[in-house]
């Protein structure tokens, strides 16, 4: 099945199965059913075995799933099976968390570089990554074969920005900037606005008070 076929509900589902199997697979578990996935993830096991049924299954009617099996095809899935290389802009206090959090090289998404327009930490060491001016981008994304960028910068550049990384020929932006990036088709934007979760999670405490 063509994977453009498949929901974005269901999408968003496998990463959190992902993270699920790996720790299965982890402490020794070597199967397991749908209804004892349900239980650890607290998502039924009928909308498991639908979410998995879009893919083919995995499962065996009597014995489940094997982990480590199925830890793979969903990683597959997700492109996890091959190197992803990125360029983070903008080294700020989240920038350097998330140049500093490993697991995303075992994941397979490696940080080749850094980028910041504050001239003062130009040369800045992050990890073993240089910090660059910005107006280096360009040429760095051609030598390092750059197909994601990491935007950690105010909502004020990132639009420019957006607009300059297209020209480049990136292929996907996470975009961390509170604004919504108006980019072509073709150019894959995950956005996170930490403030719209923090948002959610006030609304659903106010739904536990009225209870």
């Amino acid at each position: 099945m063509d994977a453009k076929e498949i929901s974005r509900a269901v999408i968003s589902r496998l990463p959190r199965y992902y993270r699920y199997l790996g720790e299965l697979h982890d402490e020794g578990v070597e199967r397991i059913s749908s209804q004892e996935l349900s239980v650890l993830m607290k998502v039924t096991a009928s909308q498991i075995r639908q979410d998995l049924n879009n893919f083919g299954g995995f499962g065996q009617q009597g014995y489940g799933y094997n982990v480590k099996f199925l830890y793979d095809e969903i990683g597959s899935i997700l492109g996890l099976d091959k190197k992803h290389n990125l360029i983070l802009i903008g080294a700020g206090n989240l920038g350097q968390a998330l140049a500093n959090y490993v697991n995303f090289e075992k994941r397979g998404f490696l940080i080749k570089g850094i980028f910041d327009r504050n001239e003062e930490i130009h040369g800045k060491v992050i990890r073993g990554i240089t910090v660059r001016p910005m107006d280096e981008i360009e040429a760095f994304m051609k030598e390092n074969d750059i197909d994601i960028a990491v935007l950690t910068i105010p909502k004020t550049g990132a639009v420019e920005i957006a607009r300059k990384l297209v020209s480049y020929g990136i292929k996907g932006i996470w975009n961390f900037a509170h604004v919504d990036l108006n980019v072509p088709d073709n150019i894959e934007v995950e956005n996170v606005h930490l403030s719209e979760s923090l948002m959610k999670l006030s609304y659903n405490l106010g739904c536990k008070d009225k209870n």
